[in-house]
C-alpha cells in the first residue's frame, strides 16, 4: 500500500505534499500516513492533532509520519503524541533520504518508538538554499503550483512562520521557466508562483532579481503559458517590473492577494508591518489605474492585542478603501514565542465578534463585485463538472459539462452571492 498525504495550511504546503508523496514513494516507504501541518494559528495545530488521532483510529496499522511548520517549531509535542510514529522537519521532508530512512527505521523498529528516537528536525535556520523540486504536476488539480522562494526575513509581532521556513531564499530563474515550461508541456494553462513571501524573490540570489523581474522571464520565455497567477504579494515589497507586467501583461492574472493585516496605523505598528495604512490604498488606486479589471483580495486579522473599537473600525473600512472582494479573516491568535502574545489581549468573544463583522463586510464586497459582474463576458478556466475560476479568481459555473482545464467563455448572466451563474 502506498502512502497518503494529509495537507494542512498554504499553497506551498500543497505543493511540497506531492514532493513528499514522490520522494516517499521513491523511497519505498508503505503503508504510511504523512501529515503535513500548519502552524500559522493555534486553530490549525489543534485541526492537525485531532487529524492525526482520527487517522490513527481508522489506519491502525499504519505508521504516521507528521511534518511541516507546526512539526518543525514543536517536534517534542508531535513526538509525545502516541500516534506518531515520525516527526520530520520542513527542510527534511523534502529529500529523498529522509523517507529511505523512515522506511529503514520502521522496517526495524516495532510501532512506539520513544521519544527523541521520533525527531529528525534540523535548525531551519542554519538553511541558505532552496531547490527547485521538479514535480509533473498535483493530482486532480487543475492548475500548477511553482515554489520560487521559501521563507522570511520579517519579524511581524503575530506570526510564528519564519520558525518553521527559516530565512528567505530564493530558486534560481532559470530553474523556475524550467519547471513552468515543464508543467506547460504536461497540459497545465495555468501556473502559481508561491512562496512564503514571494514578494522579496532574489535577495540571495546574484544580481538580486526582483519579482517582476521573474514574472517577465516567464512570460517571454513560455509564450505558451496561458495563464500566470501569484499568490499572496506584500504590496510594499512590489517593484516596478511587476507594476510594468501588471499593465502590460494580459497572461499575467488580474487578482492580487495582498497581506494587509489590518487597517489602523499602530497596530500596524505594534504587528512591525512595513506599510501604513495610506500605502496600501494608493497602491490599490495605482494598480487598478495599469489594470481597471484588476480585483483584490486580502488577509486581514481580527481582534490583534491593544486593538480598540475605534482602532478595528479602520480595518472594516479598509474593505471599501481598497476597493477588496476577497477576504481571508483570521481571529487574532496568540503564538507562544511571539512578541504579540505577551502584549494586553482583547477578550475572545470580542476577537471572534470582529472576525464575524469583517466576514459580513468582505461577503457583501463579494456582492457588490459579482452584482457588477452581470453582462460581462469572462473566460474561466474549469477546475470540475461545471465549476471553475475566472481570470480574477471569483467562482464560476460554465453551464455545461466540459472537461477539468479546458478554458470557456461565459456571459455571466448571475449570481447566487458566491459564485458567477452563465447565461
Amino acid at each position: 500500500m502506498s502512502i497518503d498525504v494529509v495537507t494542512f495550511g498554504c499553497r506551498l504546503n500543497t505543493t511540497e505534499s506531492e514532493v513528499i508523496r514522490r520522494n516517499a514513494d521513491a523511497g519505498g516507504l508503505t503503508d504510511a500516513v504523512v501529515v503535513n501541518t500548519c502552524a500559522v494559528t493555534a486553530e490549525a495545530v489543534r485541526q492537525a492533532r485531532q487529524a492525526i488521532r482520527r487517522l490513527r483510529r481508522e489506519r491502525p496499522g499504519a505508521r504516521i509520519v507528521v511534518t511541516g511548520c507546526a512539526a518543525q517549531i514543536d517536534p517534542a509535542s508531535f513526538a509525545a503524541m502516541d500516534e506518531v510514529d515520525r516527526v520530520v522537519g520542513n527542510e527534511e521532508k523534502l529529500t529523498p533520504q529522509a523517507w529511505a530512512d523512515a522506511r529503514d527505521t520502521f522496517g526495524r523498529t516495532p510501532f512506539g518508538i520513544d521519544g527523541e528516537e521520533k525527531i529528525v528536525v534540523n535548525d531551519i535556520m542554519a538553511v541558505r538554499e532552496t531547490a527547485l523540486h521538479l514535480i509533473d504536476g498535483i493530482e486532480r488539480r487543475v492548475r500548477a503550483f511553482v515554489q520560487v522562494q521559501n521563507g522570511c526575513d520579517h519579524r511581524c509581532t503575530f506570526c510564528i512562520i519564519p520558525f518553521g521556513r527559516g530565512n528567505s531564499r530564493s530558486v534560481p530563474m532559470g530553474e523556475v521557466v524550467a519547471q513552468v515550461r515543464r508543467l506547460v508541456d504536461n497540459g497545465y494553462r495555468e501556473v502559481v508562483l508561491t512562496g512564503v513571501d514571494i514578494t522579496s524573490y532574489g535577495a540571495n540570489l546574484p544580481g538580486a532579481p526582483r519579482l517582476g523581474m521573474l514574472v517577465k522571464q516567464i512570460l517571454r520565455r513560455v509564450p505558451e503559458l496561458e495563464r500566470l497567477r501569484l499568490s499572496s504579494i506584500d504590496s510594499v515589497e512590489a517593484d516596478r517590473d511587476l507594476l510594468d507586467a501588471i499593465a502590460e501583461e494580459p497572461r499575467l492574472m488580474p487578482h492580487l492577494h495582498l497581506s494587509l493585516q489590518a487597517g489602523d496605523d499602530l497596530i500596524l505598528k505594534r504587528m512591525k508591518r512595513r506599510h501604513l495604512r495610506a500605502d496600501v490604498i494608493a497602491f490599490c488606486e495605482q494598480v487598478r489605474r495599469l489594470r481597471p479589471d484588476v480585483v483584490f483580495g486580502a488577509d486581514v486579522i481580527a481582534g490583534f492585542p491593544t486593538e480598540t473599537e475605534e482602532m478595528f473600525a479602520r480595518s472594516l473600512d479598509l474593505v471599501d478603501d481598497c476597493g477588496l472582494t476577497q477576504l481571508h479573516v483570521f481571529p487574532f491568535s496568540p503564538r507562544p514565542g511571539t512578541p504579540a502574545a505577551r502584549m494586553p489581549q482583547v477578550r475572545r468573544e470580542v476577537v471572534k465578534e470582529r472576525a464575524r463583522r469583517l466576514r459580513e463586510r468582505g461577503a457583501a464586497a463579494l456582492r457588490r463585485h459579482l452584482d457588477s459582474e452581470v453582462g460581462m463576458r469572462r473566460r474561466v478556466l474549469v477546475e470540475s463538472d461545471d465549476m471553475g475560476r475566472t481570470e480574477q479568481f471569483i467562482p464560476a459555473r460554465v453551464g455545461v459539462e466540459a472537461e477539468p482545464g479546458t478554458i470557456l467563455d461565459i456571459t455571466v448572466a448571475g449570481h447566487d452571492g458566491r459564485q458567477l451563474m452563465p447565461a
